[in-house]
């Protein structure tokens, strides 16, 4: 076989002839990862542009169906932005009316990342007007935000915070209702084992700073309270989004209650702590019993007492109820007055139970004048 000038390959093959080839190979190399790059970006950019128009799907479906149901929700100039990484969507207002009454609500956003759609922050923005049979109500807040957990057939959790919410509610007696609250927490997770069994919900509630001008006048104490609220709601689950009178009375028939392991409010130099179980009676007035600890209630039953007896007949009746209160004081059967003491209330002093029977408020024995419990639906 004759061989090329170097004598390493057949005529017309040499190392020259090689070159080219080589350095056309090299070039494409430099050039791959940039088309592979734009092969991603161009399939990325036609998932997000297939999920937001599912999305808008999802939501049209959805709104219909509510609407076929009786509830109409409104969406104003609803728009679906975010691009690349998250789905945001934006209402210059949202608005809900059904049978029962209907509210409304300032600008809102609600963004999910591409990536973990079940995690869900909520960022909404005042005024909220809402209308409740006899009841308006309208609030507004320096801030509200709330993030949403969840799983594959459920919620892991729910919390919701905001910034100075203050309002006013209208059609209550005896007259409007103003508040502020300078912060306000809240939040809601599964019960863990219970939930699946019992659809139990935990609930943990806390506010600061709470003012209530119509209440401080009745306790003379405008000292700000705040309040933590730790309960598991029983039969949650049995709760959808119809009529509240419906809602009520579908929980009660489920035996769904509210099981408080801790209510405290603490307002000035008195405070208040208590635990027990709530629920509906067949009445629709609530019924059970609390089991309760205070500090400083002498002051407070001096005043409403000294508002129909007199400022002097008020403080010794006051002055009574501090005796017996003071000699009362006993570990109760289920160690409340030694956790107390080990968390630094040695202060708070037992109370008769409080108990809802019937529509009537009872102080142990004694039923307390002037405070029936109205039914709720």
């Amino acid at each position: 076989m004759a061989q090329g000038p170097t004598g390493d390959g057949p005529t017309g093959s040499t190392d020259l002839d090689r070159a080219p080839l080589a350095r056309r190979r090299s070039r494409r190399g430099l050039f791959l990862p940039s088309i592979l790059l734009l092969v991603l970006v161009l399939a990325w950019s036609a998932a997000w542009f297939f999920i937001r128009h599912r999305a808008e799907s999802e939501m049209d479906g959805w709104i219909a169906a509510e609407a076929r149901a009786g509830r109409t929700w409104t969406c104003a100039d609803r728009s679906i932005a975010g691009f690349p990484f998250r789905l945001e969507l934006r209402c210059s207002g949202v608005s809900f009316a059904r049978s029962d009454g209907r509210f409304s609500l300032g600008p809102v956003t609600a963004l999910v990342q591409v990536y973990d759609p079940r995690h869900g922050i909520l960022e909404v923005k005042g005024p909220f007007h809402v209308e409740q049979g006899d009841l308006d109500a309208d609030v507004t807040w320096d801030s509200l935000e709330a993030s949403f957990h969840g799983t594959s057939n459920g919620f892991s959790r729910v919390s919701v915070v905001a910034e100075g919410p203050r309002g006013s509610v209208q059609g209550a007696e005896p007259g409007p209702i103003d508040f502020s609250v300078k912060h306000l927490e809240a939040h809601a997770r599964p019960t863990p084992v219970r939930f699946d069994t019992d659809g139990a919900v935990d609930i943990d509630l806390r506010t600061e700073q709470v003012n209530l001008p119509l209440v401080d006048a009745v306790l003379g104490n405008a000292a700000p309270a705040d309040m933590v609220l730790d309960a598991t709601l029983n039969r949650a689950t049995a709760l959808r989004s119809d009529p509240v009178a419906g809602e009520l009375e579908r929980w009660r028939k489920a035996g769904g209650s509210l099981d408080i392991a801790l209510l405290s409010l603490a307002k000035g130099d008195r405070r208040l702590q208590g635990k027990g179980s709530l629920a509906l009676d067949e009445a629709h007035r609530p019924m059970g019993r609390l089991e309760l600890r205070a500090a400083g209630l002498e002051a407070l039953v001096a005043q409403v007492m000294g508002q129909r007896l007199g400022p002097e007949k008020g403080a010794l009746i006051g002055s009574l109820v501090g005796k017996l209160l003071g000699g009362g004081r006993r570990r109760d059967e289920d160690g409340q007055g030694e956790a107390a003491a080990q968390a630094g209330d040695a202060a708070l002093k037992p109370l008769p139970p409080l108990k809802f029977i019937d529509g009537r408020v009872m102080l142990g024995p004694f039923a307390i004048p002037n405070a029936a419990v109205p039914a709720l639906y």
